[in-house]
């Protein structure tokens, strides 16, 4: 049984709580977040315990999801419910955040209302709360000097009435009365996230991939969705499939409502979705990359007179001319000393500066063109520099956003929809590669 759930910001500002037992007191927010404010390491307990009072949390949206509990209760079933808090809320405000929550405080305690009742968790389906929440989100569109209309994010490069805008897939399911609010849609994502390691000779010592399928259905009715993957798609180390380039994959799990009779011959997905987001498949790829790793670096990291430590990158996209990286951030950490940094970047588009606290050079740059290169030369000031210090560079570590691409090679041959939805129905497929750990030895 749950006696309180309460979401928290970053900084520890009271979001949403709510007591369904009177078991414990208001000050149990307080009690938490001085526990997790104590812990030393990124990543505190999900389970925590004060007296007889238990803690159970997830961080999703840079916000803590709380429920405590008196009762020996189940923590898997509670983390399951804050999951789906958490989605619920990502479904019905559009996004996961905390000026989301601030703003649909009264839709969130409409939904706790619902989903508990004295305690017992009754139900976090949204095909059934939809028939009982009244509440309509609240959504504000964020100021950008680009039309984002114009990138193309979803569907062709070229065609803008083919291309859906950047803030399409984040609205509430439910908005009547928003200028998107009639649109039947329906987005399929193809999200993989990469895991590198790279030796200081360019060798590939280690490459992970994990990826999922996810969905998110603004349809009112769908009777059955079909999904069809590559042909030459397959699990394991087992005969490739038809004549194109294998797409293989060591190990795949699917959503409880995916119907596979038609998985195994011809690679297709059957699944009849509800309103919001389901992540539908599974899959990772261990040891193995298909692709050529997407950058190579080039460093190179000498002693300048007096107490100048000199560091030479050049960075490579070995991505296919026509495609872009966003995002992409270079940290390098430097020797504990180091008290200054100038830099001398290869176009002006770029930025570069020294983090104290975290001792590591932070290089970022917006857009990287497939097949270019860019470089960059540092000068970090370091006393007492000596032959030891050199070793403290590196390793370095990047993050970055690849669209429009895949590592393993998955691909969406159709999205069909059954029975055909009246009026104007449209369906966008998106890919896109996220790093989750690119490591470089140098």
């Amino acid at each position: 049984m749950i006696s309180q759930v309460f979401i928290l910001s970053s900084k520890g500002d009271h979001l949403i709580y709510k007591d369904f037992c009177g078991e414990a007191d208001k000050d149990a927010i307080n009690v938490f977040f001085g526990m997790v404010t104590a812990l030393s390491g990124d990543q505190p307990p999900v389970v925590m315990s004060h007296k007889d009072l238990n803690f159970i949390h997830v961080r999703q949206g840079g916000l803590y999801w709380v429920a405590s509990t008196r009762t020996n209760a189940s923590p898997f079933t509670v983390i399951e419910f804050l999951n789906r808090l958490a989605a619920l809320t990502k479904d019905y405000c559009g996004s996961l955040c905390e000026k989301s929550v601030r703003m649909n405080f009264a839709l969130i305690y409409e939904l706790l209302d619902e989903m508990v009742d004295y305690g017992y968790i009754q139900t976090t389906s949204t095909d059934i709360l939809k028939n009982f929440i009244q509440t309509e989100a609240v959504t504000s569109k964020p100021f950008s000097l680009f039309d984002l209309s114009n990138v193309g994010l979803f569907g062709a490069e070229t065609q803008q009435s083919k291309v859906a805008p950047s803030t399409a897939a984040t609205r509430p399911i439910m908005s009547h009365r928003s200028e998107q609010g009639g649109k039947n849609e329906i987005f399929v994502d193809v999200v993989e996230r990469l895991s590198v390691v790279i030796g200081s000779n360019g060798v590939l010592m280690k490459a992970d991939v994990e990826g999922e399928i996810r969905v998110k259905c603004y349809l009112p009715t769908c009777s059955e969705m079909r999904i069809g993957l590559n042909e030459e798609f397959s699990i394991g180390r087992s005969q490739l499939r038809g004549y194109g380039t294998a797409v293989r994959v060591d190990e795949c799990s699917f959503h409880q409502a995916v119907k596979l009779d038609e998985f195994d011959t011809y690679r297709i997905l059957k699944v009849c979705p509800s309103q919001g987001e389901q992540t539908l498949m599974q899959y990772q790829l261990s040891d193995e990359l298909p692709c050529a790793p997407p950058f190579r670096l080039f460093p190179t990291v000498e002693k300048d007179y007096g107490s100048r430590l000199l560091i030479f990158l050049k960075l490579r996209c070995d991505l296919p001319p026509k495609s872009t990286a966003l995002n992409v951030s270079v940290t390098v950490p430097v020797p504990k000393g180091s008290l200054s940094l100038s830099q001398e970047l290869s176009s002006p588009d770029q930025t570069a500066e020294l983090q104290l606290k975290n001792k590591a050079i932070l290089w970022s740059i917006p857009r990287f063109p497939g097949g270019a290169q860019l470089s960059a030369l540092f000068k970090v000031e370091v006393p007492s520099l000596s032959s030891a210090p050199l070793l403290e560079v590196g390793p370095v570590s990047m993050s970055f956003e690849l669209p429009k691409q895949t590592c393993t090679g998955l691909q969406i041959r159709f999205l069909r929809l059954s029975p055909t939805q009246p009026g104007m129905s449209q369906r966008w497929v998106r890919y896109v590669t996220h790093s989750d750990s690119y490591t470089i030895r140098i």
